[in-house]
């Protein structure tokens, strides 16, 4: 008898990471996402005055019943060319698979430690987001992007810690990507030109307005 415990607690063991996966990913469950504000979210296209506007291939890594939008921004006088990407879905899925991973294991090289950020949006309401650095030495260029990523089930952009069980039990989940070129000062990470942070601000918001 003593020589079938150890068996049982393994048995027991994988069980219990089982039962637990299958919460989160939603195996067990029916996913049933609002069709209307599903498409609206990914059919929106940020208004950003004299600004071109494209869709792009989504080159985001997707998981099991989740979807992605991508469009590249490029204002006429080419301060800057934004990409923005939102991914709609399961939240086990959605929760994961961040730029500290998925660029990384592109190729990328994080440049600085993730921090944590929070902008007024004109309404008066918030948008937090977690941003970093990342950098890809080509044959005779180098890219270097500054890309920031939150989720929302409510319309309110949140960058919370462990996102896969903070939205373990939300019926669906959203993340925005927003990726601009890195702005460089004597080799250190410089503030964003004002450009920037005006459609950084503007992407948040209207993302936050379309949800509702």
């Amino acid at each position: 008898m003593k020589s079938k415990i150890p068996l049982y607690v393994v048995v027991a063991l994988v069980l219990g990471a089982a039962v637990v996966h299958g919460a989160i990913t939603q195996r067990w469950s029916v996913f049933t996402p609002d069709a209307a504000r599903t498409d609206r979210m990914h059919a929106l296209r940020i208004s950003v005055p004299d600004c071109d506007v494209s869709d792009i291939e989504s080159d985001v890594p997707l998981k099991e019943r989740s979807v992605a939008t991508s469009r590249r921004y490029q204002p006429q006088d080419q301060e800057y060319v934004a990409l923005v990407s939102i991914i709609s879905g399961v939240p086990g899925a959605v929760s994961t698979h961040t730029p500290d991973v998925c660029y990384q294991a592109s190729g990328y090289r994080m440049m600085r430690g993730i921090k944590r950020e929070t902008v007024k949006l004109t309404n008066g309401e918030t948008a937090t987001f977690f941003v970093t650095d990342f950098e890809k030495k080509k044959e005779t260029t180098v890219e270097r992007l500054r890309i920031r990523w939150s989720w929302t089930t409510n319309g309110t952009w949140e960058a919370p810690d462990y996102a896969r069980f903070h939205y373990m039990k939300a019926a669906e989940l959203y993340k925005l990507y927003v990726a601009t070129p890195l702005p460089e000062a004597d080799g250190k990470a410089a503030e964003d030109p004002a450009a920037v942070q005006q459609f950084v601000r503007a992407a948040f918001e209207q993302y936050a307005a379309a949800f509702r």
